[in-house]
């Protein structure tokens, strides 16, 4: 028997339970940690970690350490995993917020590709907030055909309002924010590394992230 065909036997099992496949939907449009999501869940720890276990061996959630908290992972889909398998819940708002910790890189480029692929309004804010824009970010929209020329820094204060959908697309953001509700997508910092690549990989995953949410996302007068 093909190794193809034992893998999608492996997925296929993994998600023939009703915990796993809650795991699963809760990943389709955000990631989070353990905690988090096994409270929400209403699992004890024991029987989460005994579900993450057969999603990671299928290949269908991965683990990674905070950027803030080092004592905390993430858990992420893995979305080539499920190709068309994964719900597109639907939500009504108004506009969707993306924040990240300096507004400088990943939550500029979240609203631009946002801009250019839903009609839904989009914005973006920091929770502490640089003085401008990083320029490799200027380079890499630039490059996928986006304008950020017009993007200025902003807090969080002076921009998020309580109907907002708030995505953090920053560990140390997530971190910060509190009970206030949101989505966390856990994207490297491409500031850290510096390099043409690490804003490349950063892109590609805001973009294929972007991808599953715009057709779960509509205004309130669509």
């Amino acid at each position: 028997m093909n190794a193809d065909l034992i893998g999608r036997a492996r997925v296929h099992s993994a998600l023939g339970d009703p915990a796993r496949l809650a795991i699963v939907d809760w990943l389709a449009l955000g990631d989070a940690s353990p905690g988090e999501m096994g409270g929400a869940l209403g699992l004890p720890t024991n029987l989460f970690a005994h579900h993450v276990k057969i999603l990671q061996e299928a290949g269908v959630v991965e683990r990674r350490r905070s950027e803030g908290d080092r004592r905390r992972t993430y858990l992420r889909l893995v979305t080539e995993a499920l190709d068309d398998l994964m719900p597109a819940p639907l939500r009504r708002v108004p506009r969707v917020v993306f924040v990240c910790t300096h507004n400088s890189a990943r939550s500029q480029l979240a609203a631009a590709l946002w801009r250019q692929r839903s009609t839904v309004p989009t914005a973006s804010a920091g929770t502490s907030p640089a003085k401008r824009i990083n320029p490799r970010a200027f380079d890499v929209a630039r490059r996928h055909g986006l304008d950020l020329d017009q993007a200025r820094t902003s807090h969080l204060d002076e921009v998020v309002r309580p109907d907002d959908l708030v995505i953090a697309v920053c560990d140390p953001a997530h971190e910060q924010l509190g009970d206030r509700e949101r989505l966390h997508w856990s994207i490297a910092d491409p500031v850290r590394v510096g390099t043409q690549d690490a804003f490349e990989t950063a892109f590609t995953d805001i973009a294929r992230r972007i991808d599953r949410l715009v057709p779960a996302v509509q205004s309130p007068q669509e």
